[in-house]
């Protein structure tokens, strides 16, 4: 009956991490000053091979995926298709609520912007933290900074930065829209993510997963 009571939770940590992520995305287009970095990088790609957002998340989606299978196919489940699936979806809708009730960020000026995206920073580290936490599959993406993490014996955080920060590069290198709201991702989602993982996810769901296990083990050690 435990076990079916945390698997359970697991489920709605996940579900709830999503649609979390969702409204995270949102505040992040509501503030107006750029994506996280993955988007950033896609959006440039896109304008650069001259093809539709969609088709190029498409790509890098199943190039991301690959990876996964090869590597950390024990990271595909639920959660995965959950994100790849609703996410797209759920970002419009609320990001249709928020320009409806408050209008556009821009037009409040620079302060508001900047709230708007750090806002945007903490609920988007508390979704991943949660649809993670639960352990039922992660999105391609999100997998890298895990396997990376697990390959390594790094901290996650530091591994979720690298990723988000050769992203950000990337997108930089390649003329891309790099904003403040791009920099705060890359250096914040990895430690806020970490943070909401040690102090409410896992008490939430009551569940750890193993990979955090053994880097809080590792940490115990020192």
């Amino acid at each position: 009956m435990k076990e079916k009571n945390i698997l359970l939770r697991r489920y709605i940590g996940m579900i709830l991490g999503v649609f979390i992520i969702s409204v995270g995305i949102a505040l992040f287009k509501e503030s107006h000053l750029g994506n996280d970095p993955i988007s950033a990088l896609n959006m440039r790609l896109a304008e650069i091979f001259g093809i539709s957002l969609g088709l190029q998340n498409l790509y890098a989606n199943i190039i991301f995926l690959i990876l996964q299978i090869l590597f950390g196919r024990k990271y595909i489940g639920a959660g995965t298709f959950a994100n790849g699936i609703l996410v797209g979806y759920a970002v419009s809708f609320i990001y249709g609520i928020l320009v409806k009730n408050f209008g556009y960020a821009e037009q409040y000026g620079m302060p508001i912007q900047i709230a708007w995206a750090l806002i945007a920073v903490v609920v988007t580290s508390l979704g991943v933290s949660l649809y993670q936490t639960a352990d039922l599959g992660v999105a391609p993406y999100d997998y890298l900074s895990l396997g990376l993490r697990d390959k390594t014996k790094k901290h996650y955080y530091g591994c979720r930065m690298f990723t988000d920060g050769i992203a950000a590069l990337a997108t930089f290198l390649l003329g891309g829209l790099v904003g403040l709201g791009t920099l705060l991702s890359a250096l914040c989602l990895g430690p806020v993510i970490h943070f909401f993982d040690v102090h409410v996810s896992e008490k939430f769901i009551g569940y750890t997963p193993g990979g955090e296990k053994e880097e809080e083990k590792r940490d115990s050690s020192k």
